[in-house]
């Protein structure tokens, strides 16, 4: 447990060089899948553009259950941006963590692990909200949504923005750090001896197996209340 984050120094700014390399590693295998799922269209869908085709679906539900399409529409490239970078950068830290034994800085895991990183996601999700908020409705019409049906509602929706914000980001990082850190006291536990080995064996695999329900299930969950969120700036309620 005593895992270090590998800190480096630039320009004199602190960057967490497993968090850099993690989401670099996401966003290489979100692109190849695409990639591949998509350079050969087929009008009978196989393989991996079977895939994407179901997965572009399920988006659509998603988006349809929270706004009219005709509006709801532009965003489904971001929904299915957020679900799928979601769904494999909480998929990364199942299989195995590298850390240097000498420094104990830990390399490989999931990102989504990192506050820092959820946070900024859900910050970029409220920013758009309220960008294609004014775009979309108009400034006056955007401004008027903080007094209805009542001024007195102001301050409150005001702190909502500070809250779904910070709801969203720690939402995905606690779930997905939780699971991490039992993942890694069920490792240490198996490495500790043969009674040890014995003990966490069928506790680890169950684990990793609820890991993949909650890194899917939170992926699903980020995706839909950032289309939650953009409805309620988009249209009228």
């Amino acid at each position: 447990m005593d895992h270090e984050a590998p800190i480096r120094e630039f320009l004199g700014l602190s960057f967490n060089m497993s968090t850099v390399l993690m989401t670099t590693v996401t966003c290489v295998i979100v692109f190849l899948i695409c990639f591949i799922g998509s350079r050969r269209l087929a009008m009978r869908p196989s393989g991996m553009q079977n895939f994407l085709e179901w997965a572009i679906d399920f988006v659509r539900g998603i988006v349809k259950a929270n706004m009219d399409w005709k509006v709801g529409g532009q965003f489904i490239a971001l929904a299915f941006t957020l679900l799928f970078y979601v769904f494999v950068a909480n998929m990364l830290g199942l299989p195995f963590e590298l850390y240097n034994p000498n420094t104990h800085e830990v390399w490989w895991k999931s990102p989504t692990s990192d506050p820092v990183l959820t946070l900024t996601m859900a910050v970029l999700v409220v920013v758009l909200t309220h960008y294609y908020g004014i775009k979309i409705r108009g400034f006056g019409e955007y401004l008027k949504d903080y007094v209805r049906p009542v001024p007195f509602l102001l301050p409150f929706k005001i702190i909502e923005e500070f809250a779904n914000t910070l709801t969203l980001g720690m939402r995905l990082f606690g779930n997905v750090y939780a699971k991490e850190i039992l993942m890694i006291l069920l490792v240490g536990l198996g490495t500790s001896g043969l009674l040890g080995m014995f003990g966490a064996f069928l506790p680890l695999i169950v684990w990793q197996a609820f890991g993949m329900f909650i890194g899917a299930i939170q992926a699903y969950i980020f995706a839909m209340l950032a289309m939650v969120y953009m409805a309620h700036k988009v249209e009228s309620h």
